[in-house]
């Protein structure tokens, strides 16, 4: 099947693909009861060392620079504990970790989580962590224009592979909040 957004030789329905998903984004596939049906989640073979965003686009198309997005983990801090959080952005933007992150989560302090913590607490690798999958009860703060997007491309868990996905399925995800203003311009207030 030919993948809705970029250049990719093929698109294969996640729940076909769930061999190449890290354990806990398959086991989020397989039980998915999302807004959308499960086979519309896309998985594409990327090549892991064209991972950098210029370099990534370039290969696999332009369109991706719109129709992509990140994933960031977030650590939250309020009265001595630490609350780990998702934030999905589009990739001309950065996640306000300290104006509406912080307003939303109530927290005296939010950090980009490291890169340790990030991957030891999701089960993914690094620069693959997606909203898909990740522990129960984190909050997924997803902003309103990734939400709108009609597919999304998102990291798959690994560094080899993405899943493409319709906005509306983020949105639907389990600790899923929209948020208007979650991403800010590059070079815009932090």
């Amino acid at each position: 099947m030919r993948a809705p957004v970029g250049n990719f030789d093929s698109a294969t329905p996640a729940p076909e693909a769930l061999d190449r998903l890290v354990g806990p984004v398959a086991e989020a596939v397989r039980a998915w009861n999302g807004p959308v049906p499960a086979d519309q989640l896309l998985y594409v073979d990327t090549d892991p060392e064209k991972a950098d965003t210029a370099v990534f686009v370039e290969t696999y198309g332009d369109d991706l620079r719109e129709a992509s997005a990140n994933c960031v983990v977030v650590a939250a801090k309020q009265g001595g504990e630490r609350r780990l959080a998702a934030c999905l952005v589009l990739p001309t933007t950065r996640a306000d970790v300290n104006g509406v992150v912080r307003r939303h989560l109530g927290a005296r302090k939010v950090s980009f989580a490291p890169m340790d913590t990030a991957v030891s607490e999701t089960g993914m690798e690094y620069g693959g962590i997606t909203p898909l999958g990740l522990p129960e009860g984190w909050p997924v703060l997803v902003d309103a224009a990734v939400a709108a997007r009609p597919w999304v491309l998102i990291g798959s868990g690994g560094r080899r592979g993405k899943l493409i996905v319709p906005g509306k399925a983020l949105a639907g995800l389990p600790g899923a909040e929209v948020l208007e203003g979650l991403g800010v311009p590059l070079g815009g207030a932090s």
